[in-house]
């Protein structure tokens, strides 16, 4: 038999010494290893990890029966899932090769066996295991090359704007800014400046103003000497100073307190605090990027918000988009999040079903990003198949009633934009396959190419 290479090993579970031999003979392409029970099997599994196995339903301490080969099985699978299981059996071969696919085998063979029959299953699952590692491998680097700006990953040009924006204030001395709603990964992308710009080498501090009572945040931003309050024991630095070298990121800046905001001003003009009880100036050098959901132009005007704070710390505004104007990026962040949690918390997992993408797809997402990876984390876990459905998201699946639309004065231009978008989401659901991305679209694959060579769009 041919087609096998030598990184193909097959463990061969077979009791029965005269079948061991001929079996392990037969297979010469491939580094075969013969087991003779469970345990045996079990051992090799761990230690070889072999990508195919062919298992006899008969095995000590029951030969004649078929117990102690399901329950191996069952084991294979929990183990090493994405392992092919060909079952061999000569007991009420219907009922078992139902039952054996039902419990996860890759494929049923009845006895007596026939070698070179049973030896093209064999290198039909090893050629299948082969696609399935090339795949992933590409899956890898795509997702690899969808990494942008702090590793946020996105394939949508609404967010590559906003990467590169960052990108080129990362070392420039102002202040940035970073406007979206919650949940949109803001702190992410305040990190990724912090790593593009000349303070990388400091620290990167992070404080949520929202999350601290007001007559902590003082302490928490500028810290206190000791004695200066009841319960200060010990002189304590705060985020501003311990950030010194490097970047604070001010997290829903706009919960900071009027008192607070007038203290925050007197930093950014004079680069200098003083803690609380304390009467020396400190010179500090932090770079400030601060981000808020909230709408600070409505806070100016009601007075709760200073307009030279604001002014300050908005040198540079950077808008960030939400998850459902990125065409495309729900679909591709969903595929992370679940190659993410699925070999820790369901190894069964291996991804999602059509209606699944269709409806992660059309969903809002009006908590975004974060609703998005909170809810695939749940489906992975409550997951019953190999794949994620609609029913274990609980996506009803569809846009949102009342969704913004745009209105277009244009029709070539509209027709372009829609084009655009369908082609964007089409490739992220085929994961960049020309020919399934075709397949979605109901076109052919020269169209499709004529379209993006039309739009300039990347295969």
């Amino acid at each position: 038999m041919s087609g096998g290479t030598e990184q193909h090993i097959l463990l061969v579970v077979e009791d029965d010494p005269g079948l061991q031999t001929q079996l392990k003979w037969a297979y010469d392409d491939y580094t075969v290893l013969i087991a003779g029970d469970h345990d045996a099997a079990m051992e090799l599994l761990r230690a070889e990890e072999p990508a195919v196995v062919t298992l006899d339903l008969g095995l000590p301490p029951d030969p004649d029966g078929t117990h102690e080969g399901f329950r191996l099985l069952r084991a294979i699978l929990e183990t090493k899932p994405d392992t092919k299981v060909i079952v061999v059996s000569g007991h009420g071969e219907r009922d078992s090769a139902l039952r054996a696919i039902a419990d996860g085998a890759w494929d049923f063979y009845q006895k007596p066996i026939d070698i070179e029959e049973l030896g093209l299953i064999v290198r039909r699952a090893f050629h299948v295991r082969d696609l399935e590692v090339e795949n992933a491998r590409l899956a890898e680097a795509r997702a690899s090359d969808n990494r942008v700006l702090g590793g946020m990953m996105t394939g949508a040009p609404e967010m590559l704007k906003v990467a590169r924006t960052i990108e080129r204030v990362a070392n420039l001395d102002v202040s940035v800014m970073l406007l979206g709603a919650s949940g949109t990964g803001k702190e992410l992308l305040a990190r990724g400046l912090h790593q593009t710009s000349a303070r990388r080498d400091g620290a990167f501090v992070a404080i949520n103003c929202a999350a601290i009572p007001e007559n902590l945040l003082e302490s928490e931003l500028f810290g206190h000497e000791k004695g200066a309050f009841t319960g200060a024991v010990k002189t304590t630095e705060g985020k501003i100073e311990l950030a010194h070298g490097g970047t604070l990121f001010l997290d829903e800046v706009g919960d900071i307190p009027l008192p607070l905001q007038v203290k925050l001003l007197r930093f950014l003009q004079e680069r200098t605090i003083e803690r609380i009880g304390g009467r020396k100036a400190i010179a500090v050098d932090t770079r400030i990027v601060c981000a808020t959901h909230r709408d600070l132009d409505a806070m100016i005007a009601a007075g709760s918000f200073r307009d030279d704070l604001y002014y300050r710390l908005a040198e540079m505004v950077v808008k960030i988009p939400a998850l459902a104007d990125r065409p495309g990026d729900a679909v591709l962040l969903a595929r992370h999040f679940l190659h993410q949690y699925a070999p820790e918390m369901s190894p069964g997992v291996r991804g999602f079903a059509p209606d699944a993408l269709q409806a992660i797809d059309e969903a809002r997402w009006p908590g975004n990003v974060r609703e998005l990876e909170n809810r695939v984390k749940r489906a992975v876990i409550m997951a019953d198949g190999k794949l994620v459905t609609k029913d274990d998201l609980d996506l009803a699946g569809g846009a949102a009633d009342g969704a913004d639309e745009e209105a277009w004065l244009n029709l070539r231009s509209a027709r372009e934009a829609a084009d655009r978008v369908a082609i964007r989401r089409a490739m992220t659901q085929s994961e960049g396959n020309i020919s399934a991305a075709a397949k979605l679209l109901g076109i052919s694959r020269p169209t499709l190419y004529d379209l993006l060579r039309q739009y300039r769009m990347q295969a």
